[in-house]
């Protein structure tokens, strides 16, 4: 890689560093540490969560996906894409968090439930966190020895050093640099910083691939040519799509509604000055994230067009056999079976696939399969050789993309492309550590602590918390073998947690019928499914089916699971293969959130007693507002109906009511309305042929979103800049004016308890 590279990449790194340094200085106490003080504008939560939720794993995980069905199934997530909007809109469950006034997730659920549930939940939403995002650094650091393409051993004085082990070594330490002097202050700014850095990234990294790649020439014929029911391009003809198809979406919908609240506190949930600002931030998220996705979907499909399009074949035929090269040394110990597997693939020829004259490709057989059928002939097919297979595959699909951008980008935009990665590997695991590390100290260690921790002792167990947290990552990431597509393993990882969370958060904030018994019933049912199904995933290649196949029950099973899913087809298929457990990850996940639902239900019901749970005591309203907070409120009329509807409340200035309009225009009427509903009467009456689908997705996903993505650009970078300013002269205001610590944060204090035990001996 030239020098140039080098310098784009690491020298604003350096200065990311240096601000993580620097903000320790307005740390002066747990709040301080824990929520930057409560003084975040809506630009910087904004940002910040971009960066935090934007990672090297999420772009790995769609460029996977999506090289395996495209985009026509997206076109369905239009009818349920505006539920995100109007849980922003009207605020639903942030507001309510925030009244409870909980500093953590586990303050709540003591609050609301009882501290054996507390920390039992704490825990296993812990490990499940941990877990999935223990993930992110190894799919990274694999990411960066292909994309740069380094060795997989290097030697420093005679020491023989593996490459992966290295690097991912270097980024966990450089995330604990970033959390160590500051905690939520420090990532605050610096998650800040990244994301005004990273949006004129976006626009160059989009800019180039456009200019480069003919939309009209290359990339649409290339989606087009898919066969029957396994379209890239036309909604209406994705039937056949296994995994990643419409009931995927129905999955992500109800996820959405049910686990709204359940990864609340730990995170940029308690930062903001007011609800309202907290608020305003999560409805800048739909116009934040507009030009992230974009430049998603921009790679996604030239890694598409650049494997399969017949003017790039001698490209994808390099790409390939270095792909293959570089995943048998990682996958097969054997050394000469790694040499013959790797001289038997750049054996094959160059596959010049003429689109409209060959056979169009399917994900049975298409431009990869050669490779693919090479690999498990030479492997075997016994458990061993169908394990080694697994990982095998798995390496070559989620590395594709690193490997063909390193092919197709020049000096200057393989740097550009690099530092985004980094910044995009070390916010999240930044976040992620601390968010994991505050949990642990939080709602498992300091209940059990039966004297008040002096806040010195308290600072320095989260930080040894941290660092404990980013061992964990680091040897799980050496460790652990993953073999299924990422967004699989993250979806049945977090179902531990989320498979159950939902009842018990929702009920929680919202109903007075749910009881302590509910919320162990929903969490263990959830949780049981769940982990039942990671078992049968990660043990059925290895052990499960051989043992099925050696007592003859492989037919017996296989068909009932077919009987099962039968009334179910196309969009849910059970079929017994010797690769791969039949159940997928959002299935074992759609079955736990239902189960886990009818278990709150049904054991709050039976064990609620004396009008169910005080909701106005947990939310400190009525007689029970101790802190002399005034809520604005306004009645219901035909001149605010409409303002009523998308959460418009009197506190919201011209530029709010501006905002949130621009919103609920943009998502309702342009992509619900013109976007969806328009197309689906068009469609009944005139079906598209393909060419007009490849206009649609040209218009609606490129043309009007990158237009918007240059307005938003400036917008959030003017925004995020006056904004970090703002927080850096607050964080000094509150350096210089000390407060108390826990009415700064928020949190329930023990003044606040013994007012509201006053209160309800005086109305009892």
């Amino acid at each position: 890689m030239h020098w140039i590279d080098w310098t784009i990449m690491l020298v604003p790194l350096l200065m990311v560093l240096g601000m993580a340094f620097y903000s320790g200085r307005y740390v002066r106490g747990v709040a301080d540490f824990l929520a930057a003080g409560r003084v975040a504008g809506r630009y910087v939560m904004s940002v910040g969560d971009l960066m935090s939720g934007l990672s090297v794993i999420t772009l790995v995980a769609l460029c996977e996906s999506k090289y395996q069905t495209g985009y026509g199934v997206e076109f369905w997530g239009k009818l349920f894409a505006p539920v995100g909007i109007i849980f922003s809109l009207t605020g639903f469950c942030v507001y309510r968090w925030r009244e409870t006034k909980a500093l953590s997730f586990g303050q709540f659920l003591e609050m609301r439930y009882n501290r054996a549930f507390r920390i039992f939940a704490s825990t296993l939403r812990t490990i499940s966190e941990m877990v999935t995002n223990a993930l992110g650094p190894a799919i990274a650091v694999n990411f960066f020895i292909y994309f740069l393409n380094l060795p997989q051993h290097f030697t420093v004085f005679g020491l023989n050093i593996p490459m992966f082990g290295f690097i991912l070594a270097a980024l966990m330490t450089v995330a604990l640099i970033c959390i160590w002097p500051g905690g939520r202050v420090s990532l605050l700014i610096t998650d800040t910083i990244q994301g005004l850095l990273c949006y004129p990234v976006f626009l160059i990294i989009i800019g180039y691939i456009l200019v480069n790649v003919s939309w009209g020439g290359e990339i649409t014929p290339t989606m087009a040519d898919r066969v029957p029911g396994e379209s890239f391009l036309n909604p209406y003809d994705v039937d056949k799509l296994r995994d990643f198809n419409i009931f995927m979406l129905i999955v992500n919908l109800l996820a959405s509604i049910l686990n709204r609240a359940s990864w609340f506190g730990n995170d940029t949930t308690n930062v903001g000055r007011t609800p309202h600002e907290q608020k305003m931030a999560g409805i800048l998220g739909a116009w934040r994230n507009g030009v992230s996705y974009l430049m998603l979907i921009v790679v996604a499909v030239l890694v598409i067009t650049i494997m399969n399009h017949q003017n790039y074949a001698v490209r994808a035929k390099e790409v390939r056999d270095i792909l293959a090269a570089k995943a048998a040394e990682e996958t097969i110990q054997d050394p000469l079976l790694r040499v013959k597997v790797t001289e038997a693939i750049r054996a094959i020829p160059e596959q010049r696939h003429e689109i409209g004259v060959d056979e169009p490709l399917s994900r049975v057989k298409n431009l990869d399969t050669p490779v693919l059928e090479t690999v498990q002939k030479l492997v075997g097919n016994d458990g061993e050789g169908s394990f080694t297979f697994q990982k095998f595959r798995t390496i070559y699909q989620q590395q594709m993309m690193a490997v063909t951008l390193n092919r197709t980008f020049p000096v200057g935009i393989i740097g550009l492309f690099g530092l985004l990665m980094i910044l995009l590997v070390l916010s999240t695991d930044d976040s992620r550590i601390f968010n994991a590390s505050s949990t642990i100290m939080q709602d498992i260690i300091l209940p059990f602590c039966r004297k008040a921790v002096s806040p010195q002792a308290h600072l320095l167990g989260l930080r040894l918390c941290s660092v404990a947290v980013g061992i964990f990552f680091l040897l799980f990431s050496l460790m652990f073998v993953q073999l299924d597509y990422i967004m699989m393993f993250m979806t049945i990882m977090c179902s531990v947690w989320l498979g159950g969370a939902g009842p018990v958060m929702l009920g929680g904030l919202y109903s007075r019928f749910g009881t302590t018994a509910g919320a162990f019933a929903s969490v263990l049912t959830g949780a049981c499914i769940s982990i039942a199904g990671i078992v049968m995933q990660n043990n059925w290649a290895k052990h499960i089916y051989p043992f099925l196949a050696a007592q003859e029950w492989d037919e017996a099973v296989g068909n009932f699971l077919s009987w099962c899913s039968g009334p179910f087809n196309p969009y849910i298929v059970w079929e017994m293969t010797p690769e791969k457990f039949p159940i997928n990850s959002f299935e074992i996940f759609f079955i736990a959130m239902l189960c886990s639902c009818v278990a709150y239900v049904v054991g709050s019901f039976v064990t609620c007693r004396n009008g169910g749970y005080n909701l106005d005591r947990l939310l400190h309203r009525g007689i029970y507002s101790i802190d002399g907070e005034k809520k604005i409120s306004s009645p219901w009329s035909w001149g605010n109906i409409w303002n009523k509807l998308i959460g418009i409340t009197p506190e919201y200035t011209r530029g709010d009511r501006i905002i949130t309009w621009s919103v609920f225009l943009y998502s309702f009427v342009y992509q619900l309305g013109i976007s969806f509903v328009l197309v689906i009467v068009w469609n009944f009456i005139q079906p598209w042929p393909d060419e007009w689908w490849g206009y649609y997705f040209y218009i609606t996903t490129l043309v009007i979103p990158g237009c918007a993505g240059i307005i938003t650009t400036v917008w959030f970078v003017w925004g995020g800049t006056k904004d970090i300013i703002q927080l850096f002269r607050d964080l000094e205001k509150r350096v210089d004016n000390p407060l108390d610590d826990g009415r700064v944060v928020g949190q329930v204090s023990l003044a606040d308890k013994n007012a509201l035990e006053e209160i309800d001996r005086k109305r009892l």
